[in-house]
Formats: structure tokens, sequence, C-alpha cells
């Protein structure tokens, strides 16, 4: 295997990506040429709003060849289609071999929601001190416990589960079917676990299995009665957009746990759901928070 590295404005990344690509390159990556220096600029977004920008000021992308000749000759063809003008060419090296999946999992290790409480990749043995445990591996939904929201998501099921139970519950944007899959393990007399996108369904189902539980997994329309205990890890433009009908869905008594919110956004959540319930941060990690009501 063999890397074709250049540097270019962000307004040839996508012309230059498309002629890679058609050149026969097996993958391109895109990545800020100012990275770790004072010219770095992060980029911010969420579904439906416009970002302030759409790329970094320059790029680098990285394209892999299977032998040094296609890279070469794709490198000639571009040039003499004037396709690097105003770009930089680092050149062509070779790619050392390497044991991605080794790799891959050596990334994830056992995380720790509480001193009894891990999720655990399938390729690493449980610490001695679990007693709840969750086997789930890195796939195609969100939800592995090492993002905060998912990790104070998982906690508040563990405490809960233990202060009072949790009932039949909803979890609302499954992912991985992390959270339905805790929800579970801690008492919960059902889970239905719902997201919009069918290979997050599919996913969470696979887990569930995995971790000998039942979920009954589907599409939101399969929502239905009210829940004890609703679960809701998304984003916050959806989940002020959802206030109506997940407030509709918490029985009398129950809990609402919203996350996937950022501290700044604590404000705007609380309003959107004041006419339904009344919203309390109940823990902070890492700039997230973790919002709940009673009913």
């Amino acid at each position: 295997m063999f890397e074709l590295s250049l540097q270019c404005p962000q307004q040839r990344v996508e012309d230059l990506s498309d002629a890679l690509q058609a050149l026969d390159s097996q993958s391109i990556s895109v990545e800020d040429a100012d990275a770790l220096t004072e010219s770095e600029t992060a980029l911010f977004g969420e579904p439906g709003m416009v970002p302030q920008q759409i790329g970094w000021r320059q790029s680098h992308l990285r394209a892999l060849f299977a032998t040094n000749a296609l890279a070469d000759s794709a490198l000639q063809l571009m040039r003499d289609a004037h396709l690097l003008d105003g770009c930089t060419v680092h050149g062509t090296t070779p790619v050392p071999e390497q044991d991605w999946v080794r790799l891959t999992q050596s990334q994830f290790a056992p995380v720790a929601i509480t001193p009894e409480f891990w999720v655990v990749p399938s390729w690493h043995e449980p610490p001695a001190q679990a007693r709840h445990i969750i086997r789930l591996d890195p796939g195609l939904a969100f939800g592995t416990g090492t993002h905060p929201t998912t990790s104070m998501c998982l906690r508040w099921i563990a405490t809960s589960g233990h202060a009072a139970p949790l009932g039949r519950v909803l979890d609302y944007g499954c992912g991985s079917g992390i959270l339905g899959i805790a929800a579970a393990l801690f008492g919960a007399t059902s889970v239905d676990a719902v997201d919009i996108d069918t290979a997050a369904v599919e996913a969470a189902q696979a887990n569930a299995r995995s971790n000998a539980v039942t979920l009954h997994c589907g599409l939101p329309d399969q929502v239905s009665g009210t829940y004890r205990t609703v679960l809701a890890n998304i984003l916050a433009s959806p989940l002020k957009l959802l206030a109506p009908l997940l407030c509709a869905t918490v029985s009398p008594g129950g809990s609402l746990v919203l996350a996937g919110i950022l501290e700044r956004q604590a404000a705007e959540l609380q309003e959107a759901y004041q006419p339904f319930a009344k919203l309390e941060c109940s823990a902070f990690q890492d700039g997230w928070i973790l919002m709940t009501a009673r009913f």
C-alpha cells in the first residue's frame, strides 16, 4: 500500500477527492493542515443548523493506492490536468503492513461507569470488581460508554435502578442500545428501544442478544402508552422539538432523562420543556450535562 499526500485550499478538497477516487484510490482522508498549530480552527455544527464554516483553511489529503505505480500515475495525471495548481505535493510513501484489527481493538478498553458497573469490549476480560457488565464492541451505532453523555446516562440508570424501580423503559434514539441494555440489567420490567436509523435498530437487537437481555427494538412509531422511565440521549435541537412527545410518554411518578446537551444549552432546554416539566441539571461531565425531570 502507498500513500499519496498533498495539501490544498478548502475550496479544492471536493474536486481533488473526486479525482483521486476516479484514479483508483482505495481511500481518502482529509485533515486540518493547521492541526496542532496556532492557526488550527475547530469546526462546530448541529443537525439542522448552518455551520460557521464548512471546512478548514488548508486541508491535508492522504490517498491510499494499491501500488506505487498507481500513485505515481495518479499524481502525473492530476498535474497534466492542472488539478494541482495552488497545491503542495508532499509525495508518495509506502505504508507499513499492520494488524488493523488488533490496532483498532487496542483503542477500546473497559470503561468504568461505577466501581461495580463496567462496559467491556468482547476481547477484554471484565475487571475483578465488576458486578454488572455490558459486553459491547464499537460498531455502526452511537453508544460505547466512552462519551460523557452516555456515561452520565448509564450512571443515572445504575443509581436509580437501586434507589427506585425503573419499571417500563423507553430508550428513544437508542443507537447501539446501550442504555436500554443497562436498564434491563438494572431491573426494568420491559424496554422499548427505538431509533430513526434502521442500522441502529439492528445493532441494538444484536447487542441485546449478546448481553442476554430482551429489548423491543424498532422505529419511533413503535412507541405506545406511557413509561416509568424515558431516556433520550440525542442532541439539544431534536430534544427541543421532541419535548411534547417525550413528556407525553412519561407516566405519573416517572422520570425523564435527557442527554446530548452542552452546559450552555441548559436554559434553552428548560424553556422548551417548561410547559410540560421542570428540567433540572443532574450531572456535569466535560462540558456536557444530564437533565432530568420527575412527573
